[in-house]
This record gives C-alpha cells, structure tokens and sequence, in this order.
C-alpha cells in the first residue's frame, strides 16, 4: 500500500518506520521528556511534558514517564500504516 502526506507526495515506508520506531523506542527509556513528541512534531506536547518534569524537580517526571511508556508501546504495536495515519497525517496528539 502506497502511503502519501498531506500534500499527496508519496512516501517511502522505511522513513514512516523509522520515525515510529525511534518515537516508540524513546517515549519507553525517556518519555519524561517528551522527546518521542517532538520526533512526531508534536512541539507543544513536547514542551509540555518536559515542563512538568523540569518545573516539579522531576515529581512529575513520574506520571510523564508513564505516559511515555504507554504511548511508546500503543506507537510500537501500531502497524506502520496505522501509526502514519493517527499519529503523523491525522496528528492524534495523545495516547
């Protein structure tokens, strides 16, 4: 199956599945951080978990990294072409 983003241009499938397995990979070891956000170009949801982290002197750290543990193992059970098309064209933001 031929995947394309939004502007119609078709995109090769091993640069889909890199980008779900490094974000799946990271949101698992370093999801506190938000780091497996803005690898999908969630910058806003990025800046919010490493917010809570930072500002709680790592307390919050706690619940954003159970957060990041989820989403990277829903990210790395995903099928390639279900992860593009919820978490890259139609940009679901959480879980």
């Amino acid at each position: 199956m031929e995947i394309v983003d939004e502007k119609g241009n078709s995109l090769p499938q091993q640069q889909q599945e890199n980008k779900k397995l490094v974000a799946g990979i990271l949101a698992i070891i370093v999801g506190s951080l938000g780091i497996h956000k803005f690898i999908l170009g969630y910058q806003k949801e990025g800046i919010i978990m490493l917010l809570i982290t930072i500002l709680t002197c790592g307390i919050g750290g706690a619940v954003t990294s159970i957060i990041g543990l989820i989403e990277g193992i829903i990210y790395l059970t995903k099928t390639d072409d279900e992860f593009y098309q919820m978490y890259q064209a139609n940009q679901k933001t959480w879980f």
